[in-house]
């Protein structure tokens, strides 16, 4: 399934389940998955771990062809930021990740700054001194 997704194609969500809390997590990936039921958890079968899942109105159609439903499902894989902070995606993210506090029932997921997490271009290098360093990032907020 795409995992470019669209508002178009979430017109039948009714609710967002979160398996994790999304709040820490910088982005979330988001596909289509097919599933034989509107609701509960689907099955995951996949690399990574399901953190979410959408929820269909009881009148969402299953696929004629078919008979299954378009759900959406947020994941993460396990060389993602949150598991890997200094991995692949230190910087940037994959192009189906988007910003979990984006996310509602019918609404696709958007990219924001702290989704792609890009790094800045004018990063000053650390003193040599590492107590100085320390205490310089802990003025900054960034320590400990």
């Amino acid at each position: 399934m795409s995992s470019l997704i669209n508002s178009n194609n979430l017109h039948d969500e009714i609710r967002v389940v979160w398996l994790e809390d999304p709040v820490p997590l910088d982005y979330v990936r988001q596909m289509l998955e097919k599933t034989p039921r509107r609701r509960n958890k689907p099955r995951w079968e996949r690399g990574g771990r399901m953190v979410g899942y959408a929820e269909l109105t009881d009148t969402a159609a299953a696929d004629p062809d078919s008979g299954v439903f378009r759900r959406r499902v947020f994941f993460l894989l396990p060389h993602d930021r949150d598991s890997q902070p200094d991995g692949l995606y230190r910087d940037g993210a994959p192009g189906e990740a988007i910003d979990p506090r984006t996310v509602a029932p019918g609404r696709a997921g958007e990219k924001t700054p702290r989704s792609q997490h890009r790094a800045p271009q004018d990063v000053a290098l650390p003193p040599s001194d590492p107590v100085e360093h320390t205490a310089d990032a802990n003025a900054r907020g960034c320590g400990p």
